[in-house]
């Protein structure tokens, strides 16, 4: 772990801070300040960066013998709605209280003084999150199999909830939730992009004229895939948390059905830039078909308009995508070397495949 400041990314104090031209990630005398204020271990602490951090930014703390976990924002100017990590921490609270597999949160940070952004603090959980590699233990045929059903039963689980009453209900308005979406992508990609990809408005234009009228209300994590749940450490194969809940709402649970089985990794088709866990193209690991195939059975929802949904998901992913590109092009993101310059052509991918889902593929291309 490191125990020095890192370039621009992390400083040892505030008077660091203020003498760059970008804001540092993390300052270790703030940090330590508040970790003080709320008892969370002793003396100085030691740092990590943790997970793929494409938009929000994780930090393993160590402390005096304590280890927990800081999530924060990326760096200002954020746009409007995105990037709540005091929203975020209150909906893992809340759907934890309904038995949600999700990380304990320790203490929030609503002053965003103290980094430029609010952060919020959360419990280290022993466990694995899957991405480019087997977890030995989760690696026999029998487990390979038994990870994707997790998969899709803890999802089950998630949208079983009710949400008409109590907290839960006060975390979003499903009705209208489809149109909205919509609405909210066309907005993002117009302040966002620096190309004319006639595909956006082609897709989007399709998506209005085919909604479909959703059959249940559930709460929507937004983000659902492999790469966001935390495995437990020994077989059986089970779901310790679902991470990253910045995108979280009451809609249509299809959406997260439709997400998850669109940007799924599967052995014969081509990867795309959302496809963050490569591992399920090995043989033993269920298909999107066969994904589907069980969330069906035991939610009882009709499957038949699954394709808008899964449209609905890679147009959006194209449109945060194409967020990312801008930011790294405009300098924002100066220590990605990869995810970034590889979106100028992973963009257009994705909208290529949201055309193949929506029938529109020749007209994508163009």
């Amino acid at each position: 772990m490191h125990s020095v400041p890192d370039g621009v990314e992390v400083v040892a104090s505030r008077e660091e801070a203020r003498r760059l031209d970008s804001p540092p990630l993390l300052v270790l005398d703030t940090v330590t300040g508040f970790l003080d204020a709320h008892g969370i271990g002793s003396g100085p602490l030691a740092w990590q960066r943790i997970g793929d951090g494409q938009s929000n930014v994780t930090y393993l703390i160590e402390r005096g013998g304590e280890s927990v976990v800081l999530r924060r924002g990326p760096r200002p100017p954020l746009p409007k709605s995105t990037h709540d990590m005091v929203r975020e921490a209150r909906i893992q609270k809340i759907l934890g209280e309904h038995g949600v597999p999700v990380p304990e949160i320790i203490a929030v940070c609503e002053d965003a003084s103290l980094l430029g952004v609010p952060f919020y603090v959360m419990g280290r959980l022993d466990g694995t999150v899957i991405t480019d590699k087997i977890p030995p233990h989760l690696s026999p045929v029998e487990q390979r199999r038994a990870t994707s059903e997790a998969v899709v039963d803890t999802l089950v689980a998630l949208h079983g909830i009710d949400v008409t009453r109590g907290e839960v209900a006060s975390l979003g308005f499903p009705e209208g939730y489809l149109r909205r979406q919509i609405e909210r992508f066309r907005g993002l990609w117009e302040v966002n992009t620096t190309r004319d990809l006639p595909a956006v408005e082609l897709i989007g234009d399709w998506l209005g004229r085919n909604l479909p009228t959703s059959q249940a209300a559930s709460v929507v994590h937004g983000d659902y895939r492999m790469g966001n749940l935390m495995f437990a450490p020994r077989a059986p194969a089970r779901v310790l948390a679902i991470l990253d809940w910045e995108m979280a709402t009451l809609g249509d649970p299809l959406a997260d059905l439709g997400y998850l089985t669109a940007t799924y990794s599967e052995a014969g088709r081509p990867a795309t830039p959302l496809e963050l866990t490569q591992v399920t193209r090995s043989p033993g690991y269920l298909t999107q078909r066969r994904l589907a195939e069980r969330y069906q059975r035991r939610t009882g929802l009709d499957l038949t308009p699954l394709p808008w949904y899964q449209t609905l998901a890679l147009w959006k992913a194209a449109i945060f995508c194409e967020a990312i590109h801008t930011r790294w092009k405009r300098g924002e993101r100066p220590h990605d070397t990869s995810f970034g310059p590889s979106l100028a052509s992973g963009v257009p991918r994705l909208l290529e495949r949201a055309g193949q889902y929506a029938g529109l593929t020749a007209a994508t291309r163009r």
